[in-house]
Formats: structure tokens, C-alpha cells, sequence
């Protein structure tokens, strides 16, 4: 058993990495117990069969479906989490999606606290994860405190056209919020490349924006800041009274291992901190740890996606292709009155991956005419929380995600507009589903933008977070991934865990009298 520690943080991704960074200079004793290990840089990180087709580094554990059935989910257990392979576009909310939204398919339920509440921290989170964008293009944005703090990433040529056809039908797109270390100015010292291999690869240069690089090692400069790789956290144990986390017990290469600390933060991933509670059930906590409510586990989302690819009437030979969002039926259109969703660019298919995604076999004439032509779309519509899509936890310990789509009608009227702009974007009239980049429209293995199982609210009967997401039946327990979520939005969700592990970040150096000591060391 080792008690050294003032906070124990389970997780490094956009949650926990971001969380760490923050308590790092407070002189506070930080662990950091992750159950992966650094992700090794090799030339399989671009390589895209080894990456899409051989799934190389995703993990082999299986979880089980509604039907019972087994499934590989899409989740990466290494130092930074998922954000090693995410698109690193790093949204904010809509100002309105902090409010109640009606949907066709239902409401989408109002948050504890307002976009106010969360604003200087996404600010803060942008500089932190160098997002480049320009401010006023988007009509869905909020108001914001500061300008982006890096310049919109250009499009290439091929996709300024496409915005300029945008433009000209009406519509009002914009360049996406861009994580990346990237300098337009000066090509030769940046440490981006505009590679075609941003989304969904890890980057082989370091130059995404990812937790590990931006935020964990950052972290680690300081004496203060320990990192555990290859510990996965098993269960979590509490005194008699069951009010206080008193144990985080973790194997190690099969070695059971316990710590202490006198603050544990939760950050697993939505289904695997769910999972966690749930597996550390005692006599004091029967359904789980901070699962007096019931809802531990539920309200699981994670987004209606549809990768779609558009076959170019010329050549695409774009290789940075996402920088090109379209939120012009994120609340409704002329002919709806509920939302439909959000549009932006995928990153560029090759043959690879457009061989594997094929719906049928095709000949290699036609996969290459098609990889040279595409032009790929990421559709995305709000997934709505519903108890009965839940996380549970079986005796042998096993992970089961239940879970059916539900408001589907606004998805497929936004894919309906798409398909309808084609022949105007200098396209065929024609969308391909991609089922590889898509899952298969499975939202289960899809997990990319999980959220929702241990939501955070203003009462204990109906959450099971507090509103500085500290379990309404623990006093040191806190979870600060995406689990937090009432509601899902349609835009990406990373930058609001960001921002919200930051302002988590300020309520604990404040209720562990680190404050002082922050200050000195600024000082120094």
C-alpha cells in the first residue's frame, strides 16, 4: 500500500490528462494510474492497414451487446487515451445545448450549469490544446471571451472549392476548430506536416494535440506528478461507513498493488468509469459506488454518426482534409422544425481504407478511382439519453453495452440534405457509405464520443454527480471524463471534458488548500 499522494487520477486522457496538468504546479502529490502504456512510434502509426484493417492498436478485450453478442469496441488504452486517435477538432457546446433542446426523437435535457459557467475555461483549454480557428464564420457559435488563440488552418485547394459551393447555395461553412501544432508561416520549423493520417491515426511526430503531449508530459515536469502505466484499476474499496474512498486496488502485470489518497478522480472513458463503479459494490454501496440514484451506467450516448464519402467529379488530391465544418441544420431547417445535425470533413480515405470500407468487392480499377476522387463527410446528430442504453457489469466482470438508436429521423434528413448539395459540389449525386470509418453504424464499437453514464446534477435522486462532479454519496470521489454529460450536443466532445477538468481542477485546489502554495510557486 502506498499513501503518499494528495490525489489519485484514474486516466490520463482529455478528462484525467487534462486534470493532471492542472493540479501539477499546485504542489499537491499527484498519481496517475494508467491502464495502457505509451504508445510506441513506429512506422505502423500511419501505416492505415495496420492501423484500420489489423486494428493494431486497439484493444482485444471484447464487451457484449443488448443481444448478447460479443464486439471489439473501438477503445485505446495508452498514456493521453483516446485523444492519441482522435480527429483532435475541439468544439464548444452551443451556447443553447447547455439548455433544454426538443427533439423529434425527444428532449434533450438542460445542464446544471450554463455555457457562462464554462466559457473562460474553454478559452483556457483552447490555448492549452493549440486550437486554431476564426472566430464569426460559424452561425451556431457562442459569444466568446478571446479570439481563437491560432489562426484558421487553410484549406487546400480542392476543399476551398467545395467551401466556395458551399457559400454559394447559402450556406454558411466555416473551418473547424483544429488541435494541432501546426505554423502555415513558417512550413519548415512547424512541427505539423498537414499529413493525410491526423484522423484516427496516432501521430508519428507528436504534433497532434493530444492529452499525453500537451497535457501529461507537461505534467510530469513537476517532482510532484507520478505516472503509473500498465496499472489497471480493479475496484475501489471505502471505509465502514462507505463515505470515503480508502483504496484504489490495481493489478500490475498481475500483481495486485493498493493505493491511497485523500481526493480519487475517476477517467475511464464513459463506459469503463461506469464499469468501475459498478464493480466496486460493497455492503455500503450494494448497486455500486456513487450509484444511490440508479443511473450509474445509464443514459449511455454516443452520438448518430454516418461517414459518408462523396465521389469528386475531379481528382481530390487533398491529404489535411479536415478543416471544413457546416452547421447550417445544427437546430432545423426550412422544411423541420427539430435539429438535424452537424456536417464536417472526414480525414482522406486512400485505397487502403476505401477497399475495407467497401459495402461489396469491387475491382481494384474502381477502389483506386474512388480513392482519388473521395470526398469524405463525417455527419453527426444528438444521441438522446435514455436509461435503458446502459453500462452493466456482470460476476465474471465483463463489460455489456445495451443500447438502440433513437432519434435517427433528423440524421437521415441531414444526410438527405448532403446527398441533395452534391450534384452543386462538383460531385456525383451519389453518397457511399464508408462501413469501415462508420463501424458499421455501430454505435457500440464506435465509442469515440461515449458519454453520458454518470451524469452530474443538481440532485442527488436524479444524478450522480454534484455540480463540481464529485459523487453526491462519496466526500473524495470525482469523475471528470465525458461520463459527466446530461446530453450529448451534436459537436465533438473532447473540449468540454478539457474545460471542464480545468474548472474541476480549480474547485480542488481550492478545497485542498493548495492555492497558497500555486501561488508561490508562480512567484518563484
Amino acid at each position: 500500500m502506498n499513501d503518499d499522494y494528495d490525489v489519485i487520477i484514474i486516466g490520463s486522457g482529455a478528462g484525467g490528462g487534462t486534470l493532471a496538468y492542472r493540479l501539477a504546479p499546485s504542489g499537491l502529490r499527484v498519481l496517475i494510474l494508467e491502464r495502457g502504456g505509451h504508445i510506441r512510434r513506429e512506422p505502423e502509426n500511419w501505416d492505415s492497414r495496420e492501423v484500420i484493417t489489423r486494428a493494431r492498436y486497439k484493444t482485444h478485450e471484447k464487451w457484449i451487446d443488448k443481444d448478447g453478442q460479443q464486439f471489439h469496441p473501438g477503445q485505446h488504452y495508452y498514456v493521453g487515451g483516446q485523444t492519441k486517435f482522435y480527429g483532435s477538432i475541439l468544439f464548444r457546446l452551443r451556447e443553447h445545448d447547455f439548455g433544454e433542446v426538443r427533439h423529434h426523437g425527444g428532449i434533450s435535457p438542460a445542464w446544471p450549469i450554463s455555457y457562462t459557467d464554462l466559457e473562460p475555461y474553454y478559452a483556457r483549454a483552447e490555448q492549452l490544446y493549440y486550437v486554431h480557428g476564426e472566430a464569426g464564420e460559424d452561425p451556431t457559435e457562442a459569444w466568446r471571451s478571446s479570439p481563437f488563440p491560432y489562426p484558421a488552418v487553410s484549406h487546400e485547394p480542392r476543399i476551398q472549392q467545395l467551401h466556395d459551393d458551399l457559400a454559394r447555395v447559402g450556406l454558411d461553412p466555416f473551418h473547424l476548430p483544429v488541435g494541432v501544432m501546426l505554423d502555415e508561416a513558417n512550413p519548415q520549423t512547424s512541427p505539423c506536416i498537414r499529413c493525410a493520417k491526423r484522423d484516427g491515426f496516432p501521430c508519428m511526430l507528436e504534433a497532434k494535440a493530444d492529452a499525453d503531449v500537451c497535457a501529461v508530459r507537461p505534467a510530469l515536469r513537476h517532482d510532484n506528478v507520478t505516472l503509473l502505466t500498465d496499472a489497471r484499476v480493479e475496484r475501489l474499496e471505502t471505509d465502514e461507513n462507505g463515505k470515503t474512498v480508502t483504496g484504489v486496488v490495481v493489478d500490475r502485470g498481475g500483481v495486485p498493488e493498493r493505493y491511497s489518497a485523500g481526493v480519487v478522480i475517476v477517467s475511464c472513458g464513459a463506459v469503463n468509469s461506469a464499469a468501475l463503479l459498478l464493480r466496486s459494490a460493497n455492503e455500503r454501496h450494494p448497486n455500486g459506488l456513487a450509484n444511490s440514484s440508479g443511473v450509474v451506467g445509464r443514459h449511455f450516448m454516443a452520438h448518430i454518426n454516418s461517414a459518408l464519402v462523396a465521389v469528386s467529379k475531379e481528382p481530390n488530391p487533398t491529404r489535411f482534409q479536415k478543416t471544413l465544418g457546416v452547421n447550417d441544420f445544427y437546430r432545423g431547417s426550412e422544411d423541420w422544425d427539430f435539429p438535424l445535425g452537424h456536417i464536417q470533413m472526414l480525414g482522406k480515405s486512400d485505397r487502403e481504407v476505401i477497399k475495407e470500407g467497401a459495402p461489396l468487392p469491387a475491382p481494384g480499377f474502381a477502389l483506386d478511382y474512388i480513392a482519388d476522387h473521395a470526398v469524405d463527410f463525417w455527419l453527426t446528430s444528438e444521441d438522446l439519453p435514455n436509461p435503458d442504453n446502459r453500462v452493466t457489469v456482470d460476476r465474471q466482470g465483463r463489460i455489456h453495452v445495451a443500447y438502440t438508436d433513437s432519434n435517427l429521423e433528423g440524421h437521415k434528413r441531414l444526410i438527405a440534405k448532403l446527398k441533395r448539395l452534391l450534384p452543386q459540389l462538383g460531385c456525383h449525386p451519389t453518397l457511399i457509405p464508408n462501413q469501415l470509418i462508420r463501424d458499421g453504424r455501430i454505435p457500440l464499437a464506435g465509442v469515440a464520443h461515449q458519454c453520458g453514464t454518470v451524469r452530474f446534477g443538481a440532485h442527488p435522486e436524479t444524478s450522480a454527480l454534484d455540480l463540481d462532479c464529485k459523487a453526491h454519496d462519496l466526500d473524495n470521489l470525482y469523475v471528470v471524463d465525458t461520463s459527466f454529460f446530461p446530453s450529448s450536443s451534436a459537436v465533438n466532445p473532447a473540449l468540454t471534458a478539457m474545460a471542464n477538468a480545468l474548472r474541476v481542477g480549480d474547485h480542488l485546489i481550492e478545497r485542498l488548500g493548495a492555492r497558497e502554495r500555486e501561488q508561490e510557486e508562480v512567484l518563484v
